[in-house]
């Protein structure tokens, strides 16, 4: 399985140690980039010399929420290409549509009881892992 360049966008510091405990309890390498807004995240990426493979997303964040950040994204011609998935807690509807007509790569939900977390996590990096990605 390859090595991910993940871009994780999240405002919430528990989340970001609980990607990090994932990876390390999974032993897996998948380099983790961490921006905790969308305004972060954007000046990681102007430098576009370097790009993540995969950007997980949290929705509900201040300054740039998610669908704006997706936007922002998509309308850019090298960064439109890179998969982006949603890591939320909102199964709100309205949200979930509003992200698949943007053109996300994924929507997962954000299970309470770690070890849902874990299993969850575990089955999505592997996916992406297999997947053929483009390099910039």
């Amino acid at each position: 399985m390859r090595t991910l360049n993940i871009l994780l966008i999240e405002d919430d510091m528990i989340e970001v140690m609980k990607l990090n405990r994932t990876i390390s309890s999974l032993k897996l390498n998948h380099k983790i980039i961490e921006a905790n807004n969308g305004e972060e995240a954007l000046k990681i990426l102007e430098q576009k010399d370097v790009l993540p493979d995969i950007i997980l997303l949290d929705l509900n964040m201040p300054k740039i929420n998610g669908i704006e950040f997706l936007g922002i994204l998509k309308n850019d011609d090298t960064l439109k290409y890179i998969p982006t998935i949603i890591l939320t807690t909102s199964n709100n509807q309205k949200d979930l549509l509003e992200c698949y007509k943007i053109g996300v790569a994924g929507y997962v939900l954000k299970p309470l009881k770690y070890e849902d977390y874990v299993a969850k996590m575990e089955k999505l990096l592997a996916y992406w892992s297999i997947n053929e990605l483009i390099k910039a």
